[in-house]
């Protein structure tokens, strides 16, 4: 899937743009806080009918504007063009179409343009707790298999409903009602596991392909899937410790504990290794999801966003990353920067089509371009 055009009013600080873009690279120039990343932020809302770091829908508006809009022009892998529009109004259920017919559920919308992010925020993947780790699998399986968000809705609902009646005191809760929230979680976490399990399993080669090209393979790291699934029958594993549940008034048990264990030597990544070799380490894990996708998201490339990536890493491996990034293998990338030479060297090393854009105060000007 290729953006062709991307038009914004009133999102976060942009006012009002409209940008023709590459159909390969599109670096994006400017001081921290100028809207960079808010222009990567408009692009990630048109594939997932949300920001990617704020959940709060009427917070995108730019202040004092009663309404915002984004939309793009995508050309598919068959050169058929789609048109993505999202229309926001404060108090006012958000609108999301595609080619003009508005979406029943957004989640229909979910995987139609598979995106990959790597943001500053990433670092959580390694220093946050498990539900970050949790959030990047149910991202990327989600892109590429429909029943996921499905499993996951029904899992969380089940999950939400036993957790009620755990809290309930004299008598306490309908053992009937509790083993029909058990029996629910299990069928739902069942698959959810199974999901989990093969995505892990597919990823992990990518990724350590990944991680030894961008580090010249000076280090040994590790991925490995944790869950309660492996300890046999889910419904088994929820019921069993049923008591010490209600001790706590919450399911202690079930996929919603599932954890990666991220590892550097042998060791926890979160306790080993430099800044550089935890960003090189969240890097290969998300080239790896773009590979990944590439083959399962209905064999359409997805869109590459790199956000100031390139912070904390030596020289070296800046120009693995940049020899990575502007070979044939990846698609249309958005990559921003505070620092031009960073930029100048991705475009200076590729033949193909760019485009530079410099980034003030939301403004949004083309700088170069080429064809």
């Amino acid at each position: 899937m290729i953006l062709r055009k991307l038009s914004i009013i009133n999102y976060k600080n942009i006012r009002e743009t409209s940008i023709d873009l590459s159909p390969k690279m599109n670096c994006f120039i400017g001081h921290n806080g100028a809207g960079k990343t808010n222009v990567l932020d408009a692009v990630y809302y048109l594939s997932f009918c949300r920001s990617l770091n704020n959940p709060i829908d009427s917070q995108v508006i730019c202040h004092d504007e009663p309404f915002c809009v984004v939309e793009g022009t995508y050309d598919d892998e068959h050169e058929n063009e789609e048109h993505i529009y999202c229309g926001l109004k404060r108090g006012v259920k958000k609108h999301f179409k595609r080619n003009k017919k508005e979406y029943k559920r957004l989640s229909e919308h979910i995987g139609l343009i598979p995106i990959v992010v790597v943001s500053p925020s990433d670092t959580l993947l390694i220093d946050g707790g498990g539900e970050e780790r949790r959030k990047l699998m149910d991202l990327v399986i989600s892109q590429y298999d429909r029943q996921y968000m499905t499993l996951l809705t029904n899992y969380n609902n089940a999950l939400q409903q036993r957790n009620i009646l755990l809290k309930q005191e004299n008598p306490g809760p309908d053992p009937t009602l509790l083993q029909i929230w058990e029996e629910q979680m299990a069928e739902a976490g069942e698959e959810i596991y199974r999901r989990r399990s093969a995505f892990v399993t597919e990823i992990q080669p990518l990724f350590q392909q990944f991680y030894t090209q961008i580090s010249s393979g000076c280090e040994n790291v590790g991925l490995e899937y944790l869950s309660h699934g492996q300890r046999g029958p889910l419904l088994d594993v929820i019921s069993r410790d049923r008591a010490k549940d209600l001790a706590v008034g919450y399911s202690l048990h079930g996929v919603h504990r599932d954890d990666l264990i991220f590892t550097l030597g042998g060791r926890p990544m979160k306790r080993e290794g430099s800044q550089g070799q935890h960003k090189t380490y969240v890097i290969a894990l998300k080239l790896a999801q773009f590979e990944l996708l590439k083959r399962t998201a209905s064999h359409t490339t997805p869109l590459l966003l790199l956000d100031d990536i390139f912070d904390k890493l030596d020289a070296g491996r800046v120009e693995q990353i940049v020899r990575l990034v502007s070979g044939d293998a990846f698609g249309q990338i958005f990559v921003t920067d505070t620092n031009r030479t960073h930029l100048d060297a991705i475009v200076g090393s590729t033949a193909s089509d760019y485009r530079m854009f410099e980034v003030d105060n939301g403004n949004i000007k083309l700088l170069t371009a080429h064809v």
